[in-house]
Parts: structure tokens; C-alpha cells; sequence
């Protein structure tokens, strides 16, 4: 293949992003990022999002590439920016979602050379590398083509994540020469057939049989649900799992597994087989669950298998290649054991919607109005910890956008971007007033380009979930308790339609509104004047006692 000319590094990048189907960046202009910015503005393939801090930017761009089943990408400015961008590439690192962050570099004379040069930054690539699954330095106008090909297919090569390409201005400035050559994806991984086979037998003689499945068995969902109904088993999921079964299958228990009738699930099967799920201390009540010893384990990373919990069958390959070979071996459950799996999916939603008062009433409005596969974009906040991550039914993954590192302040960023990926298609970003501060600039965003996004902001004054831990555990209160702005002038200094939820009935007919919008409104939901859970909601983690 003869070489390609292209006139500049943003000529060169707006033509690589369209050959990977993405049609709109999450960036911050900048001095060193200006001909990236400006190539993808021009090109009418293109829809350039100027979010109002590069943390944004990445979270954007990561639900972008959630929502749409691919990748997203980011532009950022070099030091201070990139430096700002790094906790949002710790989110996509720990979610394993894809993401090509470009970000600029000073010039190539001047790197490394430690003189002060405007957003120059000490060792920014080893920052990246901390950060990313990839990284990589533009070091001649020959390679950024091939760098920004091999970082592409870095984060969307199973298990995915952040890949980080620092680009020197000087050399974004000049004519690129790419030779288009390509780069080799890596041959997916295949168990070794004696441990295949053991697990195949191990499974054909389960009558309690569990399945456990986590973010790996979304790209496998028509398999997961093979084998579950071939099988009559319970379905657990983490909460990156959920989704992959339609969560109105009756054998769907769901992200319930710490519940007591859970627990009481797990104790008393007789195998258990988790897919793709890497056990996080949130969903394992701070890894204190007890699973059966009989565990047959799939995933594609080889460093996740036994990590968490001992695992009888190792098998290390893509979920998709193995499991019809474990569904044709595997025999059918005990009727009885289909049958409590189904009272226990029903009592533990029972349970949690009693447990939540008077908040189901909003959960209840969200499942009646929003279409299978409208996108949540969910912040870490008490409703989204209690029943949005759990209550709340998702139907597809690609819908299921949340910050699994848990960070918080990430979720409007997240809903944005959700938002634009599937234009026309209403979205919701659930989030706390704590939350929503973090990032409250990207409020301007919102206005600025104008999706079809609810955001329902909960307000209780400051960290809510701090503030039980706190109540339950110490003397006094010590950073909880926040000033909040008046959301319904905020909105209004934004352009943004504004509605409020006090009591009970107000949550259907407020939710079905501005989900009804064409552009984008602003739910406060006033949890003082709508009354507290049943019980308050404090974190699965471990406070030392005297």
C-alpha cells in the first residue's frame, strides 16, 4: 500500500476516527491540541463537544463507546490537562471500556527537557501508562498513524480499557505520511481441553446449578441466555453483568448476591459458574461472600481467574467460545431449584422496594416510562447505590452506564456522552447534589448541545451516604454537610427546563414529562420534603470499633 498525505495530524486523526465509526470527540481546545480540535470541527463526519473540564471529556467519552458497543474518544491538552483526565482513565481502566485518549505534548525539541515549558509536565507518559491499558509518544510525522492504530486496537481488545496517545504540537502541526500498515489483533485464548472437559462433566451433574455473570458476559448474551434456559439455573449478576438476560426473565435473580436470600442461594447450590465477573468488594460485601466450592470460573483475562475466590475450573478464553460447549454438556436443574431461584428473584425486589419508601415511587415512574434500552447514567449516590444499580430493570448492557470504579461526580459527564451517542433517544443521568458539584460546569455542556437528557438530581444537602456512615458510627459529622445551590434558579441561569419532585405523585407525571422533552431538564428530587428510606442506606465496608 502506498503512503497516505495527509495535510496535519487532525486531518490524519478525523480520518482514523471515522474508520472506527465514531462520529463525535469529547475534548478542551488548547495551544497544544489546536490542529486536532480543528480538523474534527471541520469535518462534517464529525461533531466536536467542548465539555468544560478534560475529566469529562474521557467520562464522556467512555459512555459514548458503552452505549454504542465500541469506543469513544477524548482530546485533551498536555500536562495539567492530561493530569486532569487521569482519574477518568482510572474509571475506564477499571470498567475495562475502550477509550483513545489523544492528548497534546509539548514540542519535541523541548521534551523531557525539564525547562518549565508552558503544560509541560514531568514524565507525563509514565503518568499515562498508570492510568491507561496503552501508551504510547508520537515521535515522528511516519508513526502517529500506527501508534493511533495500535492504541485503538489496544482498548477494544478484550479485556478493554483507556489507550493514550501524547502527541508533540510540532508534529501535529506537520504533513503526516502513513503507510497504513496494519496491526495484528491478538489470537483469543483457549482453555486447556482437559480442564474444559472436567468442567463440562462437572456441570452435566449439577441439579442446583448458579450462574454468576459479570461486564464479560455482555458480549455473549445470546450463549448466557442459552445455557440458562437449557439449564432451569439462577442467574446472579454483578453489577457490569446486568442486562446481558433481560432483567424480566424469571430466572433472573439479578445484582442481589448479598442478600440473605442470596447468600442462601449460594450455600446451597451445587455449582456455580461465574462469567467474566472480577468480584468487586461492593458486590461481595467486602469479599466476605462465601461461594461453593464447586466453581467453574470463564474469563479472558488470565489474571482474574482465582484471583477473588478459588475456582475449581480455570477457563481462560472469551465467554462467547466456551459456553455452548458447557450448554451441550450441561444437564437440566432440579424443577424445584428453577422454581425457588423464581420466589427469590420476586422477594428480593419485594424487599428492596419496601426497604426504600418513598423513593420507588421514582423508581417505579423510571421502569413505566423510559423504552427497553434507554440509557441510565447512574453517579454514585444513595439511589443508585440502593435500587438504581439493582431495582431499577436493565434490558440491555449497552444501557447500563455507571462509574464502576466507584468515583463520584462522573455521571452527567457519562450521561452526555450516552446522550449523543444515541441521538433522539432519551437518556437519564441519576446523581447527588455532592456529585453533581464535582463536575457542576458541565451543567453548560448540557445547555451548550442540548440532548435528549433527564438529569434527576437527588438532593439532600451534602454526601449523603458519608453522612449515615457517620450517623451510625461516630459522634459527630465532619465534611457531610454541604451548601446547595437553588436548582431551580441554577437551571434557569442555564437555559434549562427545570421540574421538582416533593412527594410521592409528583414522580410519574414530572418523569414522564421530561423524559417526553426534546432537549435536555433538570429534576430536583427534594428528599427532605419527600421523606427518608425505611432504612438508611450505609456502604458494604468495614469501620474498625472499639
Amino acid at each position: 500500500m502506498s503512503p497516505v498525505t495527509y495535510r496535519d495530524g487532525g486531518e490524519l486523526l478525523a480520518a482514523h476516527l471515522t474508520s472506527l465509526g465514531v462520529d463525535t470527540v469529547f475534548g478542551i481546545v488548547s495551544v497544544h491540541n489546536l490542529p486536532l480540535v480543528e480538523a474534527i470541527d471541520a469535518d462534517p463526519a464529525l461533531r466536536f463537544v467542548p465539555v468544560r473540564h478534560e475529566a469529562t471529556a474521557v467520562n464522556a467519552a467512555d459512555a459514548y463507546g458503552r452505549a454504542r458497543g465500541s469506543i469513544g474518544c477524548a482530546l485533551t491538552s498536555t500536562g495539567t490537562g492530561a493530569g486532569n483526565a487521569a482519574g477518568s482513565l482510572v474509571e475506564a481502566l477499571a470498567s475495562g471500556t475502550s477509550v483513545l485518549h489523544v492528548t497534546g505534548q509539548v514540542e519535541s525539541a523541548h521534551l523531557g527537557s525539564g525547562r518549565g515549558f508552558i503544560h509541560e509536565t514531568k514524565d507525563q507518559l509514565g503518568m499515562l501508562r498508570a492510568v491507561s491499558k496503552y501508551a504510547a509518544t508520537v515521535t515522528s510525522t511516519e508513526d502517529a498513524g500506527r501508534l493511533l492504530r495500535e492504541a485503538s486496537l489496544a482498548a477494544l481488545t478484550a479485556p478493554g480499557g483507556p489507550a493514550s496517545v501524547e502527541w508533540p504540537i510540532d508534529l501535529q502541526y506537520a504533513a503526516q505520511q502513513d503507510s497504513g500498515s496494519t496491526v495484528a489483533a491478538p489470537e483469543a485464548p483457549r482453555p486447556e481441553q482437559a480442564e474444559l472437559d472436567a468442567a463440562r462433566a462437572l456441570l452435566a451433574g449439577a441439579r442446583r446449578p448458579l450462574i454468576w455473570a459479570g461486564g464479560g458476559a455482555t458480549t455473549a448474551r445470546a450463549e448466557v441466555l442459552a445455557l440458562l434456559e437449557a439449564t432451569g439455573a439462577g442467574l446472579l449478576t454483578s453489577n457490569s453483568g446486568r442486562g446481558c438476560v433481560r432483567e424480566d426473565h424469571d430466572q433472573v435473580v439479578g445484582n442481589f448476591a448479598t442478600t440473605p436470600a442470596g447468600r442462601a442461594l449460594l450455600k446451597d447450590a451445587d455449582v456455580l459458574l461465574t462469567i467474566g465477573t472480577h468480584f468487586r468488594s461492593n458486590e461481595t460485601a467486602d469479599y466476605a461472600l462465601d461461594l461453593p466450592a464447586a466453581h467453574i470460573q470463564i474469563d479472558v483475562d488470565a489474571a482474574a481467574l482465582g484471583r477473588v475466590h478459588p475456582a475449581r475450573h480455570a477457563l481462560h478464553a472469551p465467554a462467547h467460545t466456551v459456553l455452548p460447549e458447557l450448554t451441550a454438556a450441561a444437564g437440566p436443574a432440579d424443577p424445584a431449584w428453577t422454581a425457588r431461584v423464581r420466589r427469590v428473584r420476586d422477594e428480593v425486589r419485594a424487599a428492596l422496594h419496601e426497604a426504600i419508601g418513598p423513593q420507588a415511587a421514582i423508581c417505579d415512574a423510571l421502569a413505566a416510562v423510559l423504552p427497553p434500552g434507554t440509557v441510565v447514567a447512574r453517579d454514585v449516590t444513595i439511589p443508585s447505590s440502593s435500587w438504581g444499580n439493582r431495582l431499577l430493570p436493565i434490558h440491555d448492557p449497552r444501557a447500563n452506564v455507571f462509574p464502576r470504579g466507584g468515583g463520584i461526580g462522573q455521571g452527567l459527564g457519562m450521561g452526555i456522552g450516552a446522550a449523543l451517542a444515541r441521538p433522539g433517544r432519551p437518556t437519564v443521568v441519576i446523581a447527588g447534589d455532592g456529585g453533581l458539584a464535582v463536575h457542576l460546569g458541565e451543567l453548560l455542556t448540557l445547555a451548550q448541545e442540548r440532548p435528549r437528557l433527564t438529569l434527576i438530581v437527588f438532593n439532600d444537602g451534602g454526601y449523603g451516604v458519608l453522612r449515615n456512615m457517620q450517623d451510625r458510627y461516630s459522634e459527630r459529622r465532619s465534611g457531610v454537610d454541604l451548601f446547595t445551590p437553588d436548582f431551580d434558579r441554577l437551571a434557569a441561569a442555564c437555559g434549562l427546563a427545570y421540574a421538582r419532585i416533593a412527594e410521592e405523585s409528583d414522580a410519574l407525571p414530572v418523569i414522564t414529562a421530561a423524559v417526553a422533552a426534546e432537549g435536555p431538564t433538570l429534576v430536583e428530587v427534594d428528599l427532605n420534603a419527600l421523606g427518608p428510606m425505611k432504612s438508611p442506606f450505609t456502604p458494604p465496608v468495614k469501620i474498625p470499633t472499639a
